[in-house]
């Protein structure tokens, strides 16, 4: 199995922290091998309890935890998406569920790109409604 989005952006959180994977796995007490594999893309979908306990264990604020959570549900989207949002901190949950759907239509265009058409039809929506 490929690397996905979600372990790309858990390595970088715990990267951000400089913890090694035997660090995170004590600190969240989970299994280190099975952050390596949560990473790596060969085990996916952790149990929400599991996801708290990596959450607290990275000190992640709320907007990390909640993508953490959300691309934790979402299969399909790549790896590139998951550094992506580690390295721009102003994407929001709800930008995230958008681009995870417009990432694979038409021709490859760049996240950034993807997420200012986004932004611009959010603050359309607003003024509409």
């Amino acid at each position: 199995m490929a690397e996905a989005a979600f372990g790309i952006f858990l390595r970088l959180l715990r990267e951000r922290r400089d913890l090694s994977l035997r660090e995170l796995g004590r600190l969240a007490e989970v299994d280190h091998a099975y952050i390596h594999r949560l990473e790596t893309g060969t085990k996916e979908s952790p149990s929400p309890e599991v996801l708290g306990k990596l959450g607290r264990a990275l000190k992640a604020n709320k907007r990390d935890s909640e993508i953490l959570a959300l691309l934790a549900t979402l299969s399909q989207v790549p790896p590139e998406m998951g550094e992506f949002l580690a390295l721009d901190p102003s994407v929001t949950p709800v930008e995230v569920k958008a681009l995870a759907g417009f990432a694979f239509r038409g021709k490859r265009t760049s996240y950034q790109e993807l997420l200012q058409r986004i932004r611009a039809f959010l603050a359309e929506e607003e003024g509409n409604g």
